[in-house]
């Protein structure tokens, strides 16, 4: 493994290339990461890289999210492969119909979703963001895509808007439930729950914070908590406890783990920095339409 992790880091010199790397990923891929984060964190890194090539490692839409941002950089994915079920659950007709139903609405799109979804929408979100991105509308009416329950828990922080829920949702983050949870609470009485608001309503309605995964590092941090059950894809908890070597993480299920996330490892990373190989291309017309909801997410603090 470390002979594999030096060819990486020649192989970046050499190609003037900068490694970004999603909280999920495997420990020994975030290891070898320049800039490791969440969609909002890694978007904004890019922006701001002198580099000529960003591998990115992650799933295609955020791949995609980065190549929107950088059309003048090379952007690469380990696997193409590397998709993400929330992302593929509406298409680009199906928001025009629903744009359609509701046409004085705003649309606000996570950015778990596709080029073409981005590119018909007017701004995106992510979840450490959404209730900021929300409020920034003028419109009293959204239609919030593709998760429907990252937009329940926005719906929830804001009252004076009427929300229209795409019937979306995050397979991974589907196996937490309120009794599993709650037997864990059980075993581990002073552990703080944090949850990811892609969690099922039941699993944030008995979570002592509901967290974007940039929020549970940050809090992680500074709580007085020493110990917390997480409720999010488990490749979460290697980063925390690496951060937070006295504290202790738990799982709020072992079985939280994306497939696709998985299917990023060291040698895929060396091979496609090797060949230049698995790059990433968005139509410029399409690019163009998702960069200004892509840009106007980014603008708000």
């Amino acid at each position: 493994m470390q002979k594999i992790t030096e060819k990486i880091r020649l192989l970046c010199t050499e190609k003037n290339a900068v490694i970004l790397v999603h909280n999920y990923q495997l420990p020994e891929v975030q290891d070898i990461a320049d800039f490791t984060g969440d969609s909002l964190e890694l978007a904004r890194v890019s922006q701001k890289l002198k580099c000529k090539v960003i591998l990115f490692c992650g799933v295609h839409f955020m791949a995609e999210t980065t190549k929107i941002l950088n059309p003048d950089k090379t952007v690469l994915i380990p696997d193409l492969h590397a998709g993400c079920p929330m992302a593929d659950m509406i298409t680009e007709e199906q928001l025009r119909r629903e744009r359609e139903k509701h046409p004085a609405a705003a649309v606000v799109t996570y950015v778990n979703s596709t080029a073409e979804v981005k590119a018909l929408s007017d701004i995106c979100c992510t979840s450490a963001n959404g209730v900021k991105v929300v409020n920034s509308i003028e419109q009293e009416d959204v239609i919030f895509t593709p998760d429907k329950y990252l937009g329940s828990y926005i719906e929830r922080q804001i009252k004076n808007k009427k929300f229209y829920l795409w019937s979306g949702y995050c397979p991974t983050h589907m196996v937490f439930s309120k009794s599993g949870i709650e037997k864990l609470q059980k075993a581990h009485p002073t552990a703080e729950v944090l949850a990811h608001p892609e969690c099922r309503i039941e699993v944030q309605k008995i979570a002592d914070r509901i967290c974007s995964t940039s929020q549970m590092i940050s809090h992680a941090k500074t709580s007085k908590a020493s110990k917390f059950i997480i409720c999010t894809e488990i490749g979460m908890l290697y980063r925390l406890q690496k951060e937070n070597p006295g504290k202790e993480f738990i799982a709020g299920s072992h079985n939280a783990i994306c497939p696709s996330m998985k299917l990023n490892s060291l040698e895929k990373v060396l091979w496609a920095l090797e060949d230049m190989k698995h790059e990433i291309h968005v139509d410029e017309t399409i690019r163009q339409k998702a960069l200004k909801a892509i840009e106007r997410m980014v603008a708000i603090p």
